[in-house]
Order: C-alpha cells, then sequence, then structure tokens
C-alpha cells in the first residue's frame, strides 16, 4: 500500500520539495491531507493533482467562497484548529510539519497523539515547548525525524555511531547576506537586502532569521532536545558553501561530516522513507563538484542574536518560548519597517530579561509565556527600541 503523507505548509519551500518527493515517488506515497495559510489559488491546484481526502485553508480571514467545501473529492476546513484534524487523517504515515512559527505547535502535538511518524521542519514547535514534547513522545508511538537539512545531516550520521565514541555536534550556517559587511552599516540594511539569502530559497521569516543567525540559534535548540546534547556540546560554524550540513566530532579528536547539494529534496526523502533507504539517487553531487570548503567561528559581535538562543537555552523553561515568540515579532516588526535590523536581537533581550523564566508541566504553561511574551514585545517595540546587544 501506499503510504500516506500530511503536509502542513504545503505553498512553502519545504512544502514543495515534499510536493516534489512525491511526483517522484508516485508509487510509494500519496497526499492524504494537507494545508496553506493563505494561498487558495496554490491550494486548489495541489487539490486538483493529488485529490488528498481533505485539505486546511489556516488563515481565520480567508475567503470561504472562493474554494466552498469541497474540490472534487476533497474536503476543505477552514482556521487553525482544523489544522490539529488534518493531521489524524487515517491513511497517514507521516506528518511533514513545514509550516512556519508557533502555529506549528498544537498540530505536532495532535500527531503525536494519533501516533503518526513526524517530519519536523517547524523547528518552533520543540524550541517553544521542548520539554513537554519530549514527555508526549515517551508516552506515544509517534517519532521525530528532522526535515532541516542540518539536523536531518545530524540524525542521520549519529544513528550510524556509538554513543559513547560522541564529543559534539556541529550544525552549519551559511552566515547571511551579511557575512562580509561592516557592523556599523548593519543599522542600515534594508528589508530588500535581508532577503536576499545566499543559498536558500526559503520564505521571509526564515530568511530574516538566517540573516542575522537566529535561525541558527533557534537550531541549536531544537537540536538540544532532538539529540540531548547539552549546550556546551552543540557548536556552530559559518560554511558559505553550504555543502556540509552537519558534523559529530568524537572523543579521539576525528570528525564526521554529512555534505550533499543544497537542496531540500534530500531531508524530505529521508524522513518520508524512514527507516527505510531511499532507493535511488535524487541529484549527483560528487566530491569533485565540492570545490574549496570553508568552515569560520562566527562572529558574535555581528551576530549577537545567536549567543541569546545560548542563553535562552541554558536557562531552560519557557525562557526559549520567550526568546522564539519575541523572535517572532521582531521580525513581523522589522518587515513592516517598524524596526531596525539590528533591532531584533536588541528586542528579545528586552523580553528575554521582562518575562519571569517558568517551568511548566502543560502545554498550556508553555502557550502563555509566548503570550506574555508577544504582547510585551508588541507594547515595547511601541517606544524606542534600545539597542544593548
Amino acid at each position: 500500500m501506499k503510504r500516506g503523507v500530511c503536509i502542513l505548509g504545503a505553498s512553502g519551500s519545504v512544502g514543495e520539495s515534499t510536493l516534489k518527493i512525491l511526483r517522484s515517488f508516485p508509487e510509494e506515497f500519496k497526499l492524504t491531507s494537507f494545508s496553506v495559510h493563505s494561498n487558495l489559488q496554490k491550494a486548489e491546484q495541489i487539490a486538483k493533482e493529488f485529490q488528498p481526502e481533505v485539505l486546511c485553508i489556516s488563515s481565520e480571514s480567508a475567503d470561504k467562497t472562493v474554494l466552498g467545501n469541497k474540490i472534487g473529492n476533497t474536503k476543505v476546513f477552514y482556521g487553525t484548529k482544523a489544522l490539529e484534524e488534518i493531521v489524524q487523517v487515517s491513511d497517514t504515515e507521516t506528518v511533514v510539519t513545514a509550516v512556519v512559527g508557533a502555529s506549528g505547535i498544537r498540530p505536532t502535538v495532535a500527531a503525536i497523539r494519533a501516533g503518526k511518524k513526524i517530519g519536523i521542519a517547524n523547528k518552533e514547535t520543540l524550541v517553544s515547548c521542548g520539554p513537554y514534547i519530549r514527555s508526549l513522545l515517551e508516552n506515544s508511538k509517534s517519532s521525530l525525524v528532522p526535515v532541516d537539512s542540518e539536523h536531518n545531516a545530524l540524525f542521520q550520521l549519529l544513528e550510524n555511531m556509538k554513543k559513547d565514541s560522541l564529543e559534539r555536534i556541529v550544525l552549519t550556517a551559511s552566515g547571511g547576506p551579511f557575512r562580509k559587511l561592516p557592523v556599523e552599516d548593519l543599522p542600515k540594511v534594508t528589508i530588500e537586502q535581508a532577503l536576499k539569502h545566499p543559498t536558500w530559497n526559503m520564505g521571509p521569516k526564515i530568511t530574516i532569521d538566517s540573516a542575522g543567525m537566529i535561525n541558527k540559534g533557534l537550531e541549536v535548540i531544537e537540536a538540544h532536545f532532538l539529540f540531548g546534547f547539552s549546550y556546551d556540546k552543540i557548536g556552530v560554524v559559518i560554511h558559505p558553501q553550504s555543502v556540509a550540513h552537519g558534523l559529530v566530532e568524537t572523543k579521539d579528536g576525528a570528525s564526521f561530516v554529512y555534505a550533499s547539494y543544497p537542496d531540500m529534496i534530500f531531508p524530505v526523502a529521508h524522513s518520508l522513507y524512514y527507516p527505510k533507504i531511499v532507493p535511488k539517487v535524487l541529484r549527483s553531487h560528487p566530491a569533485t563538484s565540492w570545490g574549496t570548503l570553508e568552515f569560520l567561528e562566527p562572529d558574535l559581535e555581528r551576530y549577537p542574536g545567536l549567543s541569546l538562543a545560548y542563553e535562552a537555552g541554558r536557562a531552560g523553561g519557557t525562557a526559549p518560548s520567550v526568546f522564539n515568540a519575541a523572535n517572532e515579532v521582531a521580525v513581523d516588526l522589522f518587515l513592516q519597517g517598524k524596526i531596525l535590523f539590528t533591532e531584533i536581537p536588541s528586542l528579545i533581550r528586552n523580553v528575554l530579561e521582562k518575562i519571569q523564566n517558568t517551568f511548566p508541566t502543560d502545554l498550556e504553561g508553555y502557550e502563555e509565556a509566548d503570550r506574555k511574551a508577544r504582547e510585551f514585545a508588541i507594547h515595547f517595540s511601541k517606544d524606542k527600541v534600545v539597542h544593548i546587544c
């Protein structure tokens, strides 16, 4: 039987890569359900091509008269609550969580409770409430297979290594479009400049995160909850070529590197097939084509958001949730032209300092911290943001 796939965020870059894999392996997989936020035209195209059981338009303000309640035999649901419903379709084996932001948390929880394998591309789920997600997984048949290229690389490396040989894991980062820009010029960068990622084609929020390496900070926290390494044992290096996606250092001083062409089809295909092996070459990328590979220490004066992520991660509790929520607000404000690029980490630090860190045992506790952080960030941003990072 074909294995059913649900895609949350089918119109984004990870969603598009997942659809590409489904087209490449039609004998193996079928699309059982999917979501888009507000792209009704894209939703209709996907529904007509794949004919899933159900789709969700997650925007609360979507015009329901455009698509109605059915496209052919595909039922159409609306609103964020429906995301929790479409992940539970009985024929679904794997749920790919490719939505951006905290909106991915509750559908991921629903998928865990339904015992689905989760191809997790929504890093905010583990960042915002990692301890709660880990506790759910302990009592579920569900499993997480990371789809982010860096975490998927580490997942594959670690699975084939002896635990007592491990010393440290290292995430790679391109360094974004401002890697060589003088630090004093960073306050002047424009939205258009920040959206020009040198390697990956991603949505605006993730692209802005990457420009300041806050995205890598979120990935550090996610790696902590995925693999169980302490923050002292999770490193970050700038690797502009984006060929090596993850490194594992061993106690004897050696390093194991996962390398591939920078294309999301590799981690997506791995997550869909796992624990089986992807049966054919997706794209040839021999070592002779790699060119010169550089690995550089990140400049924390240039990327203060990365340091903040480590601070939040080490604090534990709701601090990572507050970090993520404040960042989402700050990025949105920057994209609206209301704050400077360098005010993003400044706003995050101010929120982290003002919101009390707690250690909840339920999802609602983490959601409350998220809510408070957003409210404070919005309120604080109405005044002049003080550059303290």
